[in-house]
């Protein structure tokens, strides 16, 4: 059963013209549309993995699924119920249920906080459990994610290396034993040395706490490690969804089957076809109405320009994209 829905979700920002464009030259204001008409739900213990270029939108929807940014349109149900029309317990709830690991944990975190009460303010913050109670839930949240109370508590973050800053920022988001985590590309600001143990130590959590998670990134093999299902974004729109390795190893969609052959494989003897893409990437102000990738798809039509589409049902059942042409290709 899917604990949260997003239905035809869009986000828009609008951007204001000066007085001198909009009175004497008649520019009026633009929109940038970060995210357009997504579509997709999170079951029980599953992880989605979401990959896109930078500005395709990720993070923006992440943020509205947290309840940090409001949609422009469109709906987001949580276990049956519409954050955005939920009143003050509703909320003090939500934010309980569902938590976000930020991509950079050196601004992450409160500098004038020590480690212990990091990890301790958002029990404390919605009165969840008597302090006795946070001090142990804290100490054990502490222990799981590898850091000794003895060693750390007491630490300030600019006295914490990258990995133990994340490792904080996990223990922060899972003390409070969410339903749903969101993790916005925590391994992106780490050296790769580290990276592997804090993908495995997410890994083994998730197993533990039995939560679902939205984990983003622009790595298609840490996605392909950890992730149940993959949806695939290009410039705010939902391109392609399904289970993780049909969409790696059968994409549906230009724009995924070009992400794809652009990911280097580490062996010198093997050449690859250069993607067929072509033009510049799209701006998101003010897009066309169509496709978002039809200026660059090499089997785009008249078609593709004139009428947005959202995903659509492949053969597999389980597998979407969002192409005009899927049928034909």
């Amino acid at each position: 059963m899917a604990i949260l829905q997003l239905k035809k979700v869009s986000r828009h920002f609008e951007i204001k013209s000066g007085f001198v464009a909009k009175r004497f030259q008649g520019q009026p204001d633009r929109k940038i549309k970060a995210v357009e008409g997504v579509n997709f739900s999170l079951e029980q213990n599953e992880v989605v993995g979401i990959a896109g270029e930078s500005g395709c939108g990720k993070s923006t929807t992440c943020m509205m699924i947290a309840g940090l940014l409001p949609p422009s349109s469109g709906e987001i149900i949580y276990d049956d119920k519409r954050i955005d029309q939920m009143g003050v317990e509703d909320l003090r709830w939500y934010r309980s249920q569902v938590q976000m690991i930020f991509q950079d944990p050196y601004e992450s975190l409160n500098p004038r906080f020590r480690v212990f009460d990091t990890v301790a303010e958002g029990p404390r913050a919605l009165k969840l459990y008597p302090e006795t109670e946070i001090a142990d839930r804290t100490e054990d949240m502490l222990k799981s994610v590898g850091l000794s109370l003895e060693k750390y508590a007491d630490r300030y973050p600019h006295e914490l290396s990258g990995g133990e800053r994340q490792r904080v920022g996990i223990a922060s988001a899972l003390v409070m034993e969410p339903r749903m985590v969101i993790a916005d590309e925590p391994l992106s600001m780490l050296d790769v040395s580290i990276r592997a143990g804090i993908l495995d130590l997410l890994k083994d959590l998730a197993k533990q706490r039995h939560f679902s998670c939205i984990y983003v990134s622009h790595d298609l093999s840490i996605l392909g490690h950890i992730a149940d299902r993959l949806m695939i974004m290009y410039l705010g729109q939902a391109m392609e969804i399904g289970p993780t390795w049909d969409v790696i190893q059968n994409p549906q969609h230009p724009y995924t089957k070009a992400l794809i052959n652009a990911v280097p494989v580490p062996d010198p003897r093997v050449r690859r076809p250069v993607p067929e893409i072509k033009g510049d990437i799209s701006r998101p102000i003010d897009p066309p109405p169509g496709c978002r990738f039809q200026s660059r798809c090499p089997h785009a039509d008249q078609t593709c320009g004139e009428n947005f589409i959202t995903l659509q049902s492949t053969a597999d059942a389980h597998h979407h994209a969002a192409c005009h042409r899927l049928k034909e290709l």
